[in-house]
């Protein structure tokens, strides 16, 4: 039977996703768990892969077994072999057709930005810090430029193994509630730290240092270095991959 699982994680803590010899990754540890369970070996796929540090509220994943277990068994009892900072949220069957990454039709993440004076105590695990104001709707304006089908090679890291630096961004949004500025933004896909890039280059231009154009030359110049810097990892979240409705997931992962 294939299965998908809804995760969610804290991700301060762990070394990115993907599964490594040397340290805690949500990968290993989910696996693990879901091993218990089934007890047998487990390995999963993710629908997108996180850095360091770098939360989800919904990364979905599919993994094989041919342990027979209710769905709710597999929830309640992975979560209990998993530390607080993950839960599963959600486990459904599905068609061995299905690919948590191959089948996702696009990927959302969600910045977000504490614009204050003062540094955060609370929040400090789940939002980057800004001291200076930030004007929203100029970054939101500037932020226009990325949409559609880019060579996105300006806010790609040199570390980036993916064979092409074109991405299709659907949608990205810049709104400001109270003292937080929030990024959204849909794509098809996404290059390595590309969305934490891209914020990084949206921080001048809503501090007023750089035109509203800044966003447009820099990915018409396709030269990371003239870009900003890469903005830190606690602010970024991946809120859910897309799919088509046909496989059944909750509504979440397959809006209407």
């Amino acid at each position: 039977m294939r299965i998908a699982l809804g995760i969610e994680y804290d991700g301060t803590d762990f070394l990115g996703w993907q599964r490594l010899s040397h340290g805690q990754t949500v990968q290993g540890t989910v696996e693990e768990a879901l091993g218990f369970v089934a007890n047998h070996p487990v390995s999963v796929t993710c629908a997108g892969r996180t850095d360091s540090g770098v939360h989800a509220r919904c990364q979905v994943v599919h993994f094989d077994s041919d342990a027979i277990r209710d769905m709710r068994a597999w929830t309640l009892g992975c979560n209990s072999r998993l530390p607080t900072a993950v839960a599963v949220r959600w486990a459904v069957p599905v068609r061995d057709e299905f690919h948590a990454r191959y089948a996702a039709l696009a990927r959302r993440y969600r910045y977000r930005i504490l614009n204050r004076a003062v540094r955060p105590a609370l929040e400090y695990r789940y939002a980057a810090w800004e001291r200076l104001p930030l004007d929203a709707d100029v970054m939101q304006r500037a932020s226009q430029a990325l949409l559609g089908e880019n060579d996105f090679s300006a806010f790609r890291t040199a570390a980036c193994q993916a064979r092409t630096p074109f991405r299709n961004v659907h949608s990205i949004a810049v709104e400001r509630d109270a003292e937080n500025v929030c990024i959204s933004i849909e794509a098809n896909a996404f290059l390595h730290h590309m969305v934490r890039n891209i914020v990084g280059s949206l921080l001048p231009v809503g501090r007023g240092e750089m035109p509203e154009s800044w966003l447009a030359e820099l990915l018409a110049g396709r030269d990371r270095s003239k870009a900003g810097m890469t903005a830190p990892a606690a602010g970024l979240c991946f809120t859910a991959p897309v799919y088509p409705r046909a496989f059944g997931l909750p509504d979440e992962v397959c809006p209407r």
